[in-house]
């Protein structure tokens, strides 16, 4: 992190604490104030979408740590997120558990699954280890589909997330639940990859044989890797069933799982600001191109067939992740170091 001028670190704890100075904590406050006093003054509609945005978040920074700083390519991340979701489902419908403990238990399950999969990383890497993780996304979705403890194509209910007696039931409600949570991953995130731990994730991911001679594990931080992206991944999974109130096996496809890839390559792979920046990205082109492109093209073109214009909606947004992998192939992340560095913005420095 750049510090102002006149401004040092004594001690190792300066050195690596996330806000340093007295400009850093008065910009978190304000932030933190702004974003905890938005079901004041945004509708339903919007504190939706922040919604969503705070799920896919939780997601993002779990397949962020495997894939941007350990190098462990996952396309698959729908897969164990579907396994985080059926896990508090069923914990709450079929069996009655309460809420947090239906939270844990899905990071777990879903990261246990996540370890099963990630054993293929030991011998192969690359596109070899991006397919084991294809197939496991349609495994879980078969399992989910045909198992009628998850209730097969005909979906499961889920109740409201409850803790005590407080049922969050509202949008508002559910916006300080799922942002709390977020907040709290995105911190969790942070500090693992400051950590031996995020250290040895980087070595790998730089250069595995070098790491090894080193004295790395690459098993034991390999399968931590995998652990520690799929438990955020049944994070994730758990609030969107909650928040959702229904599933089904359709709401985890394939293709959310390249999108998921998509976030964090266009928000900035190896760092914690670009899943942040990458999933608002995303989500709000998404909600920009459905309320507002589609629409007019339908009102406008209709000299083109039916259905025309609902198909240029992925044809667009495919075009700006094109885009942005030819212009930017570092991110958003790695955009804004370099805007802050032009105009010498420090307090925003991390």
């Amino acid at each position: 992190m750049t510090l102002p001028c006149g401004t040092r670190n004594y001690n190792y704890a300066e050195d690596m604490a996330i806000v340093r100075t007295r400009t850093h904590w008065a910009l978190l406050i304000v932030l933190l104030i702004i974003v905890f006093t938005g079901p004041l003054y945004l509708p339903n509609y919007w504190l939706g979408v922040f919604n969503l945005i705070g799920i896919t978040l939780i997601a993002a920074l779990g397949l962020n740590i495997m894939v941007g700083y350990c190098g462990q390519l996952s396309i698959g991340h729908a897969g164990f997120i579907a396994v985080g979701a059926y896990t508090s489902a069923i914990l709450t419908n079929r069996l009655g558990m309460p809420f947090p403990v239906a939270l844990i238990s899905a990071g777990l399950v879903s990261g246990c699954i996540g370890i099963i999969f990630g054993l293929p990383s030991v011998r192969v890497k690359g596109f070899y280890l991006a397919i084991t993780t294809i197939a496991a996304q349609f495994i879980i979705l078969w399992i989910i589909n045909h198992w009628g403890y998850t209730g097969g194509f005909n979906g499961i209910t889920v109740p409201y997330a409850s803790i005590g007696g407080l049922v969050f039931r509202s949008e508002a409600s559910q916006f300080y639940l799922i942002i709390i949570i977020t907040i709290i991953c995105v911190f969790i995130a942070k500090n693992i990859v400051r950590t031996k731990i995020g250290r040895a994730f980087i070595a790998i991911r730089d250069n595995d044989l070098a790491a090894e001679v080193m004295g790395v594990n690459l098993l034991y931080y390999k399968l931590l890797a995998f652990f520690i992206g799929c438990f955020f991944a049944g994070i994730a999974g758990s609030l969107l069933a909650h928040y959702t109130g229904s599933l089904y096996g359709e709401q985890f496809s394939f293709t959310d799982s390249i999108l998921y890839v998509a976030m964090i390559i266009i928000g900035g792979l190896g760092t914690t600001l670009g899943p942040i920046l990458g999933v608002i990205f995303i989500r709000i082109l998404q909600r920009v191109l459905a309320v507002n492109l589609v629409p007019f093209l339908e009102s406008h073109l209709h000299m083109f067939p039916s259905g025309f214009a609902s198909g240029v909606n992925p044809m667009f947004f495919g075009l700006i992740l094109v885009l942005f992998l030819i212009l930017e192939p570092r991110g958003l992340a790695h955009r804004w170091a370099l805007f802050k560095s032009a105009y010498r913005l420090w307090p925003f420095s991390y």
